[in-house]
């Protein structure tokens, strides 16, 4: 595990860095999970484990540290990638966000032009509109939410048979989560879905096939988004198939070079 210390915060923002060709992948997390449990599995498909991959626990998730004095916004988590990024002394890179991370993923790639090369989102929010978890999360506010709501969700994630998720949710900051719950799903202008649209870099969008049909397919194509659907998968596609999930990463690297 790799630690990066964020100094005006004095905070350490955790990520696995597993050796490799470039272009770099750059993953990040959705909401309640952790790149160091999510994805190992996918960047470990033989597709994959040539390339370099940068696994990054967003603050106040997985392994990274919990600063009482950050506010866990969308645009605050992508200035700490940013920065992270260009620690890395990185200028090709693919980011593959999932969920809340697919919506960081865009924010990363329209400010950072000179490191990203490529976006992959699955399944990552496009509108200011709540989610299956951040609609949960938010119905509450923050206290109520810190004091109860967090481990009644856990309880829920493992009454519902989803163990993993449950345990990367009770290892984050209730308050993150919150926060990231407000944030994630806020009025901004321009949405991520109008950010995605006007990325001038090759773009792809993926649909668990549990999920489709989808009003969204036709009208991301249209804006020129390479869709693909991960077969036998929903929502969380590394854990129902991360061997299509992988695949579907390897071709839109090969697509950008």
């Amino acid at each position: 595990m790799n630690t990066y210390h964020i100094k005006h915060l004095d905070a350490h923002l955790c990520y696995h860095d597993l050796p490799g060709d470039t272009p770099a992948l750059v993953f990040i997390h959705g909401l309640g999970s952790a790149s160091s449990s999510a994805f190992p599995q996918v960047a470990a498909r033989p597709c994959l484990r040539d390339r370099r991959a940068i696994l990054i626990d967003l603050l106040g998730y997985g392994f990274s540290d919990r600063p009482s004095a950050f506010d866990y916004t969308m645009e605050s988590q992508t200035r700490i990638i940013v920065e992270l990024l260009a620690e890395l002394h990185l200028s090709d890179a693919i980011v593959v966000g999932h969920s809340m991370g697919g919506a960081i993923a865009v924010l990363v790639a329209a400010a950072a032009p000179d490191i990203v090369t490529s976006l992959v989102s699955a399944e990552g929010n496009l509108d200011p509109v709540p989610g299956s978890v951040s609609g949960v999360v938010t119905s509450m506010p923050e206290t109520q939410f810190a004091e109860h709501g967090h481990s009644q969700f856990v309880e829920q994630m493992q009454a519902a048979g989803l163990a993993d998720y449950a345990s990367t949710v009770r290892a984050c900051d209730p308050i993150a989560m919150h926060r990231s719950s407000v944030s994630l799903i806020a009025q901004r202008s321009p949405t991520y879905r109008e950010q995605l649209a006007a990325l001038p870099i090759p773009r792809m969008f993926l649909f668990g096939d549990r999920n489709v049909p989808h009003l969204d397919i036709e009208r991301l194509a249209t804006d020129g988004v390479d869709v693909r659907i991960i077969a036998n998968a929903g929502h969380d596609m590394a854990g129902d198939n991360p061997d299509g999930l992988a695949q579907a990463i390897a071709a839109a690297a090969r697509t950008t070079h």
